[in-house]
């Protein structure tokens, strides 16, 4: 009988040596298949980043969870076409398609203009609406939750959000993002 030293490793071996462990290491930490995220800002444009990131997630096989906390509550409103809003003096960065002095970005007007622009924009580069990503999420069962403490503070109920919406506080979010390998504030 030849010693295992003495054995040269086929790559099957080394593959199913190398699944073997991978199973080991899931079995032993769950939470590499979980992502938090945790959206606060309620306009057009930070609506994107954590509905991209979360479906992402939720398509590469992650259990996937966003805690929607203060203006962030806004993309799960249910009048969250209407409250979804770019600034463009809130947004220095934008681009404008001629230069602006901030007086004029700050006029009545212009955060309908810069919005419609932004939706145009995304419309002829074919990304997702935020209802369309919306609709992702809950097909992919991406947890929505919304922040109670901050439903609280604005005067919110539960009936002025959309369907499929959770309501928990921060604790309850802290239970789940602590077992999470992947917890992003957006």
């Amino acid at each position: 009988m030849p010693r295992t030293e003495d054995v040269a490793l086929t790559e099957e071996m080394v593959r199913k040596i190398v699944r073997e462990e991978i199973v080991s290491a899931f079995r032993k930490d769950p939470a590499a298949k979980r992502a938090c995220l945790i959206a606060s800002k309620g306009t057009l444009d930070w609506a994107y980043p954590p509905l991209i990131l979360a479906t992402a997630a939720a398509a590469a096989g992650l259990e996937t969870a966003i805690f929607f906390t203060f203006y962030g509550l806004n993309i799960i409103h249910k009048d969250f076409e209407r409250r979804l809003m770019v600034s463009p003096v809130a947004n220095p960065a934008m681009p404008m398609p001629v230069p602006m002095p901030d007086l004029i970005t700050a006029m009545p007007g212009m955060q309908t203009m810069a919005t419609s622009m932004m939706k145009s924009m995304f419309r002829k580069k074919g990304v997702a609406t935020i209802r369309e990503l919306l609709d992702v999420a809950r097909e992919s069962q991406v947890r929505l939750i919304a922040c109670q403490m901050t439903m609280d503070v604005f005067g919110y109920a539960q009936s002025d959000f959309i369907d499929g919406v959770e309501f928990g506080g921060a604790a309850a979010f802290l239970s789940d993002a602590r077992k999470s390998h992947v917890t992003l504030f957006v």
